[in-house]
């Protein structure tokens, strides 16, 4: 026999929140994640030259050499200069 739908039922254990989850009576505060600009500028870097190279519009390594290490060397000294203005990690 199945059990009568309408019945009653079983009392439920009462549900706790996950271990660092806000609750009601508190909020706390989000954590936000800094830009990481090296990781960013590289990563656009390495995207425009896939795209030159398979456009067609740069397929000389003597030319690709020098704009991938003034890329990366300009993406350095912008996470330099962002990690200066930002201070101190908290």
């Amino acid at each position: 026999m199945l059990p009568d739908p309408t019945g009653p039922t079983a009392p439920t254990a009462p549900t706790r929140a996950p271990e660092g989850a806000p609750t009601e009576g508190r909020r706390e505060r989000r954590m936000r994640h800094r830009t990481d600009w090296m990781a960013l500028l590289s990563g656009l870097l390495f995207i425009s030259m896939g795209v030159a190279y398979i456009t067609g519009s740069a397929t000389d390594a003597y030319q690709m050499v020098p704009v991938l290490v003034a890329g990366l060397g300009f993406a350095g000294l912008v996470a330099i200069i962002a990690r200066v203005v930002r201070g101190p990690d908290r």
